[in-house]
């Protein structure tokens, strides 16, 4: 869908959206909408239950006195209410009323209510953003179409109407290459596993350097070479080969180099790097998973999905920041050679881990990952993302990310960047209580805790021994990698919660201005 901005005007055919503060207090366009329909738009919105709150919506169609196919009267909500999130959402509502309804072309007229926090501009860009990020539609395997839900979109093209048009367009290419990054993450996600494993996901990967990005891609002996026990464990039941990714973008400003020749390198050049849980499908390996549900588990890669999606939306829009990402694929199968529970491994941090349950698998991915990240790139901090507990799902739901850290700072900052984009975590304790849990008898730590509460806790906990001091933080993304309904700027499937948060928390704090 192509998405155009202009100044400050109004459609003569196609479908129009304008805006209405709560209280049906019109915006100037809906103004002369309404007078141009000789009161149309009045006439509906008293005959009717809309009041302007955010989240409603009016449509009027082929109105009198207009050549247009349709009138959209979408919500504004209260003025000081509209930051950028409501933006997004009212976007995704947008997309959400037209995408099929039988429109080809649509006109949006931005104009921001007065107390409103955003200028026309930045209202339009936000609501573009999200309109393009509801906009997301994975049909590659579906050869017929058989319901409205499946049915193609009519709406091919949109134009928003704003001051400052040529500011928003500017604006709107960075946003535009992130939403470009969330929709591969949705991609990987969704891609069945008989399509989609460590080989073919690394692939994936590869095909990132035509934006500038360095990958590197460790097979099994080079895994092997550096130690790393617990990754390849996991993986040692399925045919399938594991792999590590290591994805590198440098866009920060080049140092000076020092006056004795060479480069220069200081604590202030180290990468951000962010790592992400790449298991490509779970079905709990000996600890057999029950079939109910097991579908699911192809999502199980969820981490390394945001991770790819976040590193191409880097490089799309040239961040200044050197970052690194770093995603551990393997497959976890019940095979004659599968990992055993009480099986020790030993781990590249040189720490032996007992498994006691082959379905704790990811944290085993993740404690060689998170070794090897830190002792090759030795990072500003390291970011891991993963689908890791069930534990979370029943503390937080599906709409918030459990958040881990040993550090205030990077956890207040990514706290912070996800209220203003509406992705949202919470930070949950971690103390010398949870790590006693994973005393292990024979080995250095156990891959379970020895009771059955605080499951997330005690996973992080697990994470937090391959780390040392290094700034880190942990998100649990099981309940918002994958979502059963419609959210504002997201269809049900996969939804890249983790790409927007992460690029606006590196935007906002680490890159080189």
């Amino acid at each position: 869908m192509k998405i155009a901005f202009s100044g400050p005007g109004s459609a003569a055919t196609g479908a129009l959206v304008v805006g209405v503060s709560e209280g049906n207090k019109l915006t100037p366009a809906a103004k002369a909408l309404d007078k141009t329909t000789g009161g149309a738009l009045m006439r509906a919105i008293k005959g009717g239950t809309f009041t302007g709150k955010n989240g409603q919506s009016l449509s009027l169609l082929a109105p009198t006195g207009t050549r247009l196919d349709r009138i959209l009267a979408v919500g504004l909500g209260k003025p000081d209410d509209i930051d950028e999130k409501a933006a997004h959402k009212l976007g995704g509502q947008i997309y959400a009323d037209l995408g099929k309804s039988g429109s080809k072309s649509a006109t949006i007229v931005a104009e921001a209510p007065e107390k409103c926090e955003l200028g026309d501009d930045a209202l339009a860009v936000a609501m573009a953003e999200g309109l393009r990020l509801r906009s997301y539609r994975f049909d590659k395997y579906q050869t017929k179409t058989k319901s409205n839900n499946n049915a193609k979109p009519t709406l091919t093209s949109v134009t928003v109407c704003c001051k400052g048009a040529a500011k928003a367009k500017d604006a709107f290419k960075a946003r535009d290459k992130v939403a470009e990054g969330v929709f591969l993450t949705r991609d990987l996600v969704t891609e069945p596993p008989n399509v989609l494993y460590p080989e073919t996901l690394a692939k994936r990967c590869q095909e990132l350097t035509k934006l500038g990005l360095k990958v590197q891609v460790l097979g099994e002996s080079q895994l092997k070479r550096l130690g790393m026990g617990a990754l390849l464990g996991v993986g040692q039941g399925s045919v399938r080969e594991s792999k590590l990714v290591v994805m590198q973008w440098n866009g920060a400003p080049k140092a000076k180099a020092a006056k004795k020749g060479g480069k220069a390198r200081t604590k202030a050049d180290a990468p951000v790097c962010f790592v992400g849980k790449g298991v490509t499908f779970d079905t709990g390996g000996i600890s057999l998973k029950p079939s109910a549900g097991m579908e699911d588990m192809k999502y199980d890669m969820g981490g390394s999905g945001v991770v790819i999606g976040l590193m191409k939306a880097l490089a799309g829009r040239k961040a200044r920041v050197n970052a690194v990402g770093i995603v551990g694929l393997v497959e976890n199968m019940p095979g004659a050679n599968a990992q055993r529970p009480s099986d020790v491994v030993t781990t590249m941090s040189g720490q032996t881990v007992e498994v006691l349950n082959t379905d704790a698998e990811g944290r085993l991915v993740l404690a060689d990952a998170l070794h090897y990240a830190n002792d090759r790139f030795k990072p500003k901090f390291i970011i891991d993302l993963a689908t890791l507990t069930g534990a979370i799902i029943v503390a937080l739901g599906d709409d918030i990310a459990g958040l881990f850290s040993n550090n205030d700072t990077l956890s207040e900052r990514i706290t912070e960047s996800g209220k203003k984009i509406g992705e949202e975590v919470w930070r949950l304790p971690q103390n010398d209580i949870f790590d006693k849990m994973l005393n292990s008898d024979i080995a250095d730590i156990r891959n379970i805790s020895s009771g059955r509460g605080a499951g997330s806790i005690t996973a992080a906990q697990f994470l937090g021994r391959f780390i040392g001091k290094t700034p880190w933080a942990h998100l649990d993304i099981a309940g918002v990698t994958w979502s059963k309904k419609d959210l504002p700027v997201s269809p049900k499937g996969a939804t890249a919660f983790g790409v927007r948060l992460l690029d606006r928390m590196v935007a906002d704090y680490y890159e080189k201005k």
